[in-house]
């Protein structure tokens, strides 16, 4: 649970703060592939690592990919513990930045074009999250993306739900081949909107339900590998008429987003 602690002037609580290197890869790649044209037509694109942790490790990783797509972008980390902004300011440098803050985002008045926050927003009650990306959305620049995403420890498991100014457009499951038994062990890995809506009359019930069956029905692909088992497995839910937003490049890489309709709370 959070450590119930808040700054007079931040919008949050302060969490356990557990990270590893390399946990964020999966996000980080959708970020600098599909999602890449947000930094691409972004004047002077400025993106936040929101609550990333009890070492900067994310927010480092975060910026030199992302470099790779823009050589201008800024990376501001912020934290809402002092004592964890402090230990990270021997690593800023010329377009990476820390600073003290919550979900009202201290940027002066500057509008980020992403912000990502993992295994943040899960430590808060199920009555919270709404508010929280509320606050971010009206604070994202002009066709900016808010993602809130959870992952296990070393990131093998990753789920993401993105979010524009007007709300919710989908949700992304990420999965390293060879760490699941069925695509339903990303249950306990599911954002905080739908983690405890994962039962029966709920539509991401029905959706990891649809995705297990379709991963045993590709069962006699696996002598071919898991790649292309998962490949087929997301390939029968678009018959099925699921809302896939990605195809067989994503596919490939253990990754399948849908339509965020498709799951929503009712």
């Amino acid at each position: 649970m959070p450590l119930r602690q808040r700054s007079p002037q931040s919008v949050g609580s302060i969490t356990r703060g557990t990270t590893n290197p390399n946990r964020l890869r999966r996000v980080d790649r959708w970020l600098t592939g599909p999602q890449r044209y947000r930094l691409r037509r972004a004047g002077k694109p400025l993106v936040v690592d929101l609550g990333y942790g009890a070492a900067p490790v994310t927010a480092v990783e975060l910026f030199s990919r992302l470099r790779t797509v823009r050589d201008d972008v800024e990376v501001v980390g912020i934290e809402i513990d002092p004592v964890r902004v402090a230990a990270a300011e021997p690593l800023a440098r010329p377009g990476l930045s820390f600073r003290q803050g919550g979900f009202e985002l201290p940027l002066e008045g500057r509008r980020p074009v992403v912000v990502r926050a993992f295994n943040v927003l899960r430590q808060y009650g199920e009555d919270e999250y709404e508010a929280h990306w509320e606050q971010v959305r009206e604070r994202l620049a002009p066709g900016g993306l808010f993602v809130d995403g959870t992952c296990d420890e070393i990131g093998r498991r990753s789920a993401w739900v993105a979010l524009e100014t007007t709300g919710p457009l989908s949700l992304t499951v990420s999965l390293r081949f060879g760490t699941f038994t069925r695509p339903s062990d990303v249950a306990e890995r599911l954002p905080k909107a739908l983690i405890h809506r994962n039962v029966a009359g709920e539509r991401i019930h029905a959706y990891l339900q649809a995705l297990d069956r379709a991963w045993l029905g590709a069962a006699a692909l696996a002598s071919f590998g898991t790649q292309q088992r998962w490949v087929a497995t997301c390939a029968a839910l678009r018959a099925d008429g699921w809302p896939l937003l990605d195809g067989a490049a994503r596919w490939r890489l253990g990754e399948i987003t849908v339509a965020w309709d498709a799951v929503r709370p009712r």
